[in-house]
């Protein structure tokens, strides 16, 4: 292996301790290929130990015919689906899968509400695959049998009555999701319902199992409403093409089957819940102006139809509110902690909503509300051995960017023994209409317990939850201004005396890698290093090589490279172009089966960079794809003791 450290490196890493042949150091997994990285101490993957042994609960399911509840729960290497039977029990383990588990973004699992026995959920064995196929769960044997090969992204859903279930596939063509429908106890019965030039999510069933409504995803700022006959496949827009453009989600159908209710930016770009009389369909607002609903899984009718549970964004923290269908008058419930719910899910035949919580605190934990008494019941306790109790607060700060706009962010402090200027390690989130709230650090506590270092999280322009017009001011030839947030971030760290601006370094994932890196060559006096990972190099290329069931999505959010205007404006704010200029310390991380940024892009930088003499720090996961990696317990924890290496090398000496 061939490495390219400089002199200065070797100088810093003797003065932590790094120093090869000083200690016991780190075999890498051998799924592993690096360049440019020293032997990792073993010193650091021994502290970092009590930081990432922890565990957290998410709601999957109610049982539909008793109170029981089916959560996911990552515990070691993979996440696995388990029954809890009331609150406070046990868990108990259901599925045994490997190597990747259950995603806890896209596992999905449900239950067939006429059959209490069959659990669905998505999975795929291979680790390196992006989409997903339909298992069945036997709750009464635990067998685990595929329903049917599918390349799945969205959830799937049931009709109210059971026995069928739509779901959507890019498997005609690889790039387009149709629509299917199947009953899972007898594959022979799948059939595609609709197909598409894009993609459709799969949204609810008509009561009477006479049509599915659908979401058409065009853009992340454009989506349309569609009613499907299941008997003809015929499609009837509810929201046409020729009406205002906006987005929607968690798409409802009252019990009646007469009412449609959905989250929506329509009218203003902040998301509200609107609903309309299908016969007729005029929207009218359920939730009024000014208060900002989740736009995540952050709806849902009570059985009776009487209540809606929504989830409203109050920026750092969420508030679970509940609304009188009639009246629209809406009270917010009393949690047991300040943080952020998410998966809420009514009980069938019940006035029960369970919901996961989480907070700085803890990493996540199911909770149920009796919705007639008020009443909140804990069904999980997940531990961890380091107790968050001991560090500050975070603050929700923000600051103006060039323009004048005001960018938000969640800053966490290290404890009152480090004193003076602390070290800033920047996060970008991903998407890049992702947010950043303040949540449980896991691992990253170490960074702020250990070594006293303080994570700054900021929401740029393009972020999702601020309204439409935030999030589409970075679209196009807009994206430099996501640039010049990170400066008027750093301008913001030079201002607070507890921060030294003389040692910060940034990162991110994804489009945060992207940022991360071309903010690091706009600013390359002001940072120490970059550590990214899976980040775009070169967006027109990217837009090129990219899954080809994104590539029109991704056109609306980054501009059309086939324009030579355009692609040459995508070239000027390309890390690879610039190369010559990312002077400082870089880690790139990527994983090899990544169809969304291939991994050629990384290798092209890397090509680069070496050429001009730049450290770099460079590691590729064989065996993972963008949504999963690194995708082994060995793997995560060789990553985060490297990350500690570099931040020790050159941020904090």
């Amino acid at each position: 292996m061939r490495h390219f450290v400089g002199a200065a490196l070797v100088l810093a890493l003797a003065a932590s301790g790094v120093a090869h042949g000083q200690e016991k150091v780190i075999t890498p997994p051998p799924s592993l290929k690096t360049e440019g990285i020293p032997p990792i101490p073993q010193s650091i993957a021994d502290g970092l130990a009590r930081y990432a042994q922890f565990r957290q609960a998410q709601l999957a399911a109610w049982n539909p015919a008793k109170r029981q509840l089916v959560v996911m729960t990552a515990l070691g290497n993979t996440t696995q689906l388990y029954s809890v039977d009331s609150p406070g029990r046990d868990r108990h383990q259901l599925t045994w899968l490997e190597p990747r588990g259950v995603s806890t973004l896209t596992a999905t699992p449900s239950f067939d509400p006429a059959d209490p026995n069959a659990l669905v959920f998505q999975y795929d064995p291979d680790p390196s695959a992006d989409l997903r196929s339909l298992y069945r769960y036997d709750m009464a044997t635990g067998a685990v049998t595929v329903v049917t090969p599918s390349r799945t992204r969205y959830p799937h859903i049931w009709a109210r009555s059971g026995k069928w279930l739509a779901y959507d596939s890019a498997e005609r063509n690889g790039k387009d999701r149709d629509l299917y429908v199947i009953e899972p106890s007898d594959p022979k019965t799948k059939r595609r319902l609709t197909e598409v030039e894009g993609s459709l999510a799969p949204m609810d069933w008509a009561p009477d199992g006479s049509a599915i409504f659908a979401n058409e995803v065009v853009s992340n700022f454009e989506h349309y409403i569609w009613r499907i006959d299941v008997k003809t496949g015929e499609r009837k827009a509810i929201t046409p093409r020729d009406g205002e453009k906006a987005t929607w989600y968690n798409v409802k159908l009252s019990a009646d089957g007469r009412k449609i209710y959905a989250v929506s930016d329509r009218q203003g770009g902040e998301f509200r819940i609107w609903r309309c009389d299908l016969a007729n369909c005029v929207w009218t607002p359920v939730t009024p102006e000014g208060v900002r609903v989740d736009n995540g899984p952050a709806l849902a009718l009570s059985p009776d139809g009487t209540l809606l549970a929504a989830v409203i964004d109050r920026g750092s923290a969420s508030e679970l509110q509940l609304i009188d269908t009639t009246t629209l008058k809406a009270r917010t419930v009393a949690l047991p902690m300040q943080g952020t719910v998410s998966a809420i899910a009514w009980r069938p035949g019940s006035r029960e909503l369970g919901f996961t919580l989480a907070s700085v605190k803890t990493p996540g934990d199911v909770f149920s509300l009796d919705a007639s008494l008020g009443t909140v019941s804990r069904w999980t306790n997940s531990e961890a051995t380091f107790n968050a109790d001991t560090l500050p607060p975070p603050e929700v700060v923000e600051w103006k960017s060039f323009d004048g706009t005001t960018i938000p962010a969640v800053l966490y402090r290290p404890p009152a023994q480090f004193t003076g200027p602390r070290p800033v390690l920047v996060n970008i989130h991903g998407g890049p209409n992702d947010i950043s709230r303040a949540r449980w650090q896991g691992r990253s506590n170490y960074l702020l317990n250990e070594l006293g270092i303080a994570l700054l999280y900021p929401n740029v322009r393009g972020s999702g939850g601020f309204g439409r017009k935030f999030e589409q001011m970075d679209n196009g030839t807009l994206r430099e201004g996501a640039i010049k947030d990170i400066g008027a971030a750093l301008d913001w760290i030079a201002g607070r005396p507890d921060l030294d601006k003389s040692r910060v370094v940034l990162s991110g994932a994804s489009y945060g890698g992207w940022l991360a890196l071309e903010a690091g060559i706009y600013y390359n006096d002001r940072i120490r290093g970059i550590i990214e990972g899976a980040g775009q190099t070169d967006l027109a290329t990217y837009l090129e090589q990219t899954d080809p069931a994104r590539q029109q999505n991704r056109r609306e959010e980054y501009g059309d490279e086939r324009d030579p205007q355009t692609r040459d404006f995508l070239k000027s704010i390309s890390p690879t172009t610039r190369a010559k200029d990312l002077k400082k310390p870089t880690f790139m991380l990527y994983p090899s089966k990544d169809e969304r940024v291939p991994v050629a892009q990384a290798r092209e930088l890397l090509d680069a960079l070496k050429q001009n003499n730049a450290t770099v720090w460079y590691a590729e996961f064989a065996d993972g794809n963008h949504e999963n990696f690194p995708n082994t317990q060995a793997n995560v924890n060789w990553m985060l003791a490297a990350w500690i290496a570099f931040i020790k090398a050159y941020v904090l000496n």
